[in-house]
């Protein structure tokens, strides 16, 4: 048996036009319904918006949610398994479903209140780094406040996040291939994000958590746990802590892992993955045409 482990994708994977084609599936639709009676608007209409709401966080957020988890419920009911999963940064909150620490609705609402808490935050900056020396990144990087390493996706590709004057700053002083500032609302990753954390923590703490069914490599802590309460613990140090990645795709081999599956729109992940961890198989499954035959 082929060890798998299924990674979900984070905000930045979306695409217009996303999910439309899961409408064909009887599961699907429920879970759409269920979405609209808690968020208070339409997911497919945000998904197919010619006004590109879905690149805004308070939408993103919840619709990467539903359209990863009805992938994943799809694939679970016609019996695959994973023997790992992760997400990046949102992608955490469907690896947490799949591996049922919480059910569908109770996994929605803290996204729902996680996105409208980062979408609020402001005075914050993050910028896509590609091609750099890393040495001289972290040392810049040390010698400025109000700037941290948010993602570290791979050796060759980085986020960092902090205030618009810390983030010039480092960019002002070393030399990298390409920047790319990122089109959020805040300083995500960053511990600029504390007060939408301590919001964020009162309604994490009301939502119980189970054990995990299939063990959980977290984006603050890259090593698999099925334990409720550590996994708590590490999905409220996510909004201030860092992504890290390139950690969680080294681990992968470690593991044992063999092939491993993207489950979301888009092949970010994969296409990081195949990178770090050539040898590893990898598959997409961002559509309906994607699904394995019942």
């Amino acid at each position: 048996m082929t060890k798998t482990a299924w990674v979900f994708p984070g905000q930045g994977s979306q695409a217009i036009g996303m999910g439309l084609d899961l409408l064909e599936l009887p599961s699907a639709q429920r879970h759409f319904e269920q979405a609209q009676e808690i968020l208070g608007w339409d997911i497919l209409e945000i998904c197919q918006s010619q006004e590109d709401k879905l690149s805004r966080t308070l939408y993103t957020q919840p619709c990467l949610y539903v359209v990863e988890s009805i992938l994943a419920d799809v694939l679970l009911d016609r019996g695959n398994t994973p023997n790992l999963l992760a997400g990046h940064s949102l992608g955490e909150y469907v690896a947490l479903y799949a591996a049922r620490v919480f059910d569908f609705e109770a996994g929605l609402r803290l996204v729902k209140r996680r996105a409208e808490l980062m979408d609020s935050a402001s005075d914050g900056m993050m910028a896509a780094l590609i091609g750099f020396d890393r040495a001289q990144l972290e040392q810049q990087i040390q010698q400025t406040p109000n700037v941290v390493l948010a993602n570290d996706n791979s050796p060759a590709q980085v986020v960092i996040s902090g205030t618009p004057e810390a983030v010039k700053d480092v960019l002002a002083k070393i030399k990298v291939k390409r920047a790319v500032p990122l089109n959020v609302s805040g300083a995500f990753h960053s511990p600029l994000m504390a007060e939408a954390a301590n919001e964020f923590q009162e309604v994490l703490e009301s939502v119980p958590f189970a054990d995990a069914q299939v063990p959980v490599l977290s984006n603050v802590e890259p090593v698999p746990t099925v334990e409720a309460a550590a996994l708590k613990n590490r999905l409220q140090l996510q909004m201030t802590g860092s992504v890290r990645w390139q950690e969680i795709t080294m681990q992968l081999p470690v593991e044992g892992i063999e092939r491993v599956v993207e489950i979301g729109p888009g092949k970010v992940l994969t296409g990081l993955i195949k990178r770090m961890c050539p040898d590893l198989v990898l598959e997409n499954v961002g559509s309906v045409a994607d699904l394995p035959a019942e």
